[in-house]
Parts: structure tokens; sequence; C-alpha cells
């Protein structure tokens, strides 16, 4: 990936936010135990993350990293850093950074805000934190004992130069009006205006130049199985401009839904599979930097395969029509089990309902239901039948 290779290797190689940098040099240099953590903020994508390696690197620390939102709790926080809190020599020279510290709140924060809050007040290393956002009410008592410095999304005019000078040197060219398209679309953000670049160019030829426009998911699919080559699929890929899940969940309800063999199929819902487990992990961890390999695992699904067309749904519409007419008695049977149970409607259903269904029939079970349950367990009964 070009983002990769074109990746700043000194601190000199980026661009923007010159005050900015300045101001974490001279942090860096005048760096003294006890002395504020320092927190970075500003949108993704435009040098927070690389900003710390390289300033790291600059001044001879060695660098432990800790994404926030992957490490919520107190004791998971005090494990990690209170080590190189209080061994400094056998560590060498540490110093810590904590990305996507926004993200240490919510639901899975057991005291880890609260632990983090404690190490940030009295620093015995340098500390650099990282963030999106620090409006939000839940960055309140961070900032509090922290020095914030932000970062601004990169001008147009200065990510012209850069990304004229990527393709300099990848010896290739852009026309003026696509040019605009990438840069407009980034919105600041480097790594994606490079991304962005890089499916553009690759097998790109003026005459599909519209199909760098964003297209709607029905298109989008039908597109990429009759693309003529790998790389005009990856470009129909970063035209699909549209939400990950739902754009892994169009690309699996086609497949399972299209009369293909079994070893074929098996073969793509191996690679959904990975693209699901990749996002399930962004969802845990919140570290929305690993987006940008979903399209590098969805585009093993290309082959030109007109046996695949685009379909919303991944049920057989007997099926649908099934759910359509019955959802609202399973809904109410598992609102009653799901409360004797302890569990949610939807883990009811998703867990034990099959199970339910077969002691009924085996006669092992007896449920006083209401009568307006009892076509929906005929019916479950005989499909297992």
């Amino acid at each position: 990936m070009w983002s990769e290779k074109y990746r700043p290797q000194i601190i000199s190689d980026m661009i923007g936010n010159e005050e900015s940098r300045k101001e974490i040099m001279e942090w860096f240099a005048k760096w003294k135990k006890g002395t504020k953590p320092l927190l970075l903020v500003g949108p993704p994508g435009i040098g927070k993350t690389t900003m710390a390696f390289l300033v790291a690197k600059q001044f001879g620390y060695d660098m432990i990293g800790l994404n926030a939102s992957d490490a919520r709790s107190k004791s998971r926080i005090n494990e990690i850093l209170t080590p190189v809190l209080g061994n400094v020599s056998v560590l060498g020279t540490p110093m810590i950074f904590v990305d996507e510290v926004d993200g240490i709140h919510g639901r899975g924060d057991y005291g880890g805000a609260a632990a983090l809050v404690d190490i940030l007040k009295e620093p015995t290393v340098p500390i650099v934190l990282a963030a999106n956002d620090d409006t939000l009410e839940k960055m309140k008592n961070i900032k509090k004992v922290v020095k914030t410095i932000s970062f601004k999304k990169i001008p147009p005019r200065l990510l012209r130069v850069y990304l004229e000078n990527i393709l300099k040197k990848e010896n290739t060219k852009l026309s003026p009006g696509s040019l605009i398209k990438v840069i407009d679309k980034s919105r600041g953000d480097i790594r994606s205006m490079i991304n962005l670049t890089q499916s553009l160019v690759t097998g790109f030829n003026p005459q599909t130049e519209t199909s760098f426009e964003s297209i709607n998911v029905e298109d989008g699919v039908n597109a990429f199985f009759k693309a003529n080559s790998v790389d005009e699929a990856r470009i129909i890929l970063y035209s699909m401009q549209i939400d990950p899940r739902e754009k892994i969940n169009a690309f699996y309800s086609s497949i399972v839904t299209s009369d293909l063999d079994n070893l074929t199929l098996a073969k793509y819902l191996e690679i959904i599979s990975n693209a699901d487990m990749l996002y399930g992990k962004i969802m845990k961890t919140q570290n929305w930097r690993l987006l940008r390999y979903l399209n590098d695992i969805l585009i093993k699904l290309y082959q030109n395969d007109d046996r695949i067309r685009y379909t919303k749904y991944n049920l057989s519409w007997p099926l649908l029509n099934r759910i359509r007419w019955d959802g609202a008695k399973i809904k109410s049977l598992s609102s009653v089990m799901a409360k004797k149970l302890h569990l949610s409607s939807s883990a009811f259903v998703t867990l034990c309902l099959p199970y339910v269904l077969i002691c009924i029939k085996n006669n092992t079970l007896e449920l006083e239901l209401q009568e307006t349950f009892g076509d929906i367990i005929d019916k479950e009964i005989e499909s297992i039948q």
C-alpha cells in the first residue's frame, strides 16, 4: 500500500501542523520527571500517531504503545503501564503512547479512565496521548492533567503538493479533475487520500474514470463481479463508500443466495468471515485505522462470475415470508422465555429456541403456552421433522 510505502521516516517528511509539531519537539527537549503529559487532538489520518513514533525515534525513546480502546479496565491499564513506570532502568528509556484515548470510556470502562488519570498526574516517563475529539464530556478529567496540542486538517494546497510528489515518484499522473476529487473526498485525511489515489491510478483509464464517483451498494456488487480485472474490481470497492457492515452484508447476502458450487461457496464464505472478524475487532477496540484493510480482504472475492447478482436478503423468499408471518409470535414467545432464562430476546431465539423445539418434539419438555403460540410451535416442529 502506498500509505505504508510513503509513510514519513523523519519528522521533516511530514506536512502541515508545523506549529503543533514545533511545540511537541520543544516539549520533548525540555521534558523532565513530573512534566505534564501531552494530548494530541485532531481528526484521524493527519499524522498524530506518526508524529509520536517519529519524535520517540528522534529523541531515543523506546515507545510502549497502548490502544486505550483495547484496555479499558483498571487492572489492564495497571498491568501494562505500571511496570513501565516503575522499572525504567530495566526497560531502557521508555516513553508511553496511548492512542484512541477518547475510546477508553463507555460500557467497557471498569475504572480504566480513573486509573489512567492517576498515572497522568505523576508521570515518571514521557507520556503522549492521542484522541480524535477532546470536546466530549468524558474527556474532562483527562484534559485537566495534560497539555493539549491540536492538530488541524491539512490544507488542500499542501495535500495537492504532497500527492503530486507521490505520483511523480510512481511515474504516473491524475487528471486535474480527478486530483481535486481525491483531495476533496479525503477531507484532510492523508492516509485516505493516498489509498484513494492508489485505487484510482491502478488500471484506471479515462473511459472508466466516472466509476470513481460513489456508487450504491447494488450497482457496486454487480459491477464488482462483472469487472474485467482485479484492478477494476478494486476501484469499484473504493467507490462503494458505504457503511463497512453494509458492504460486508451485501457481499454475503449476494453470495449465499447465488447458485454456486460448494467449493466456490466455501472459498467466498472464508473471505467474508475474515472481513467480518476484522470489523468485529474494529468495533471491539474502536481502532478504526484497521478499516483500511477491509477492502484488501474483500478484493479476494473477485473473479468474473456472472452467477452472482446483488441480493438484499440472505434468506430465500419462502423463509422470509415465513419469518414475516410468524415473527410476531416468535417475538411474544421469546419475550416470555428470555425473562425466565435471564437472556435477551435475541439471545433466546438464536441460542435456545432450536433446543426448546427439539425437546418439545421429543416429549422431554412441557411448556404451558398460550394458545397464540400453538401455530408457531407446530410449524417449527414440522420443520425439524
